[in-house]
């Protein structure tokens, strides 16, 4: 294992996977540091499923190197195994059995003693706000509880590596935020979460650090805002108390859209503190105050469509 690796949560070098003539991942890279949030983004059929089974041993891969929690995955799966955690896109309640009983098996799975079991079981209903339901069939639980009380099964192991594939897919609002929620709690425990989303909300919302999936290849990768700059469209909005600050600033800055009723210019950006700098410099050098300053950035949304919806894109890295 490299010293990378073991500075890592989950380290992957060259990670290749292919059904036929058809390959789903195409050489990745990914490096997850302990204790973060990281994103999977990407469209369907992109690869993101296949990337979690791989690196959670459930299925196997046809190269690369894959390291989770400091395990080599294809030496020692079961080190791998023991060290994670995984809450697929559908839950793995059993409806039949109440919220306690499904617990107890996972203890049961886990090897835990009963007294353990018992306590663990009594801590995860607590924490997840599930006791007064505890003893009913989880058939009856709303689509909330039921996500609840799936990542609460995840938790009896104590894992050190989460990976959440779509974990809020069909909730109501209320009950999505109510799931990040517990994910920064975890994240704050020292849990690593690997998260794939078809929100990009929920990414912009949680990721420390987040990856683009494209056609088997990664196509940019670093936080959320570096994700926002790779993308044409951000400005710099500055409001003017009056009509003459307003043209001294125009001259000063030349290449910005003016709106004189409202008093505005809107002037091209990335929205970084350098060009905010140089921008505020330019003001200052021409004696102009600005009376209110915005930065407009573009979403998720649009870097997302920039990124996927051409089949050329190369990989941006954001270090």
């Amino acid at each position: 294992m490299t010293t990378t690796s073991r500075q890592q949560a989950i380290a992957v070098r060259g990670l290749r996977k292919s059904y036929g003539e058809k390959t789903v991942l195409d050489g990745i890279d990914l490096q997850v540091p302990a204790g973060t949030i990281f994103s999977l983004l990407g469209p369907n059929g992109a690869g993101k499923t296949t990337t979690v089974q791989i690196l959670s041993t459930l299925i196997g891969s046809d190269g690369g190197e894959v390291h989770v929690a400091g395990h080599d995955r294809h030496r020692d799966p079961d080190a791998v195994r023991a060290a994670i955690g995984v809450t697929g896109q559908f839950s793995a309640v059993d409806g039949l059995l109440t919220g306690e009983e499904n617990l107890r098996l996972m203890a049961d799975l886990h090897h835990l003693d009963r007294a353990e079991g018992r306590r663990r079981i009594a801590e995860l209903l607590d924490r997840f706000d599930l006791g007064e339901a505890a003893r009913k069939p989880a058939s009856t639980y709303s689509g909330g509880m039921k996500r609840r009380l799936d990542i609460a099964m995840t938790l009896v192991g104590d894992p050190q590596v989460i990976f959440l594939d779509e974990p809020t897919t069909g909730l109501d609002p209320r009950s999505r935020r109510g799931m990040w929620q517990i994910i920064r709690e975890l994240v704050a425990g020292g849990v690593t979460i690997f998260l794939t989303t078809q929100y990009l909300e929920e990414a912009d919302e949680l990721a420390d650090r987040i990856a683009v999936l494209d056609h088997g290849r990664l196509v940019a990768e670093g936080t959320p805002e570096e994700l926002k700059r790779l993308v044409p469209g951000g400005h710099v909005r500055l409001r003017f108390a009056d009509g003459d600050a307003l043209a001294a600033a125009a001259r000063a800055l030349g290449d910005a859209q003016r709106d004189d009723e409202a008093l505005t210019l809107q002037v091209p950006s990335d929205g970084g503190v350098r060009s905010l700098r140089a921008l505020l410099d330019r003001l200052d050098a021409a004696f102009v105050e600005v009376d209110e300053l915005s930065v407009h950035t573009p979403d998720l949304d649009d870097v997302f469509l920039a990124l996927t919806g051409r089949s050329d894109t190369q990989k941006v890295a954001l270090r």
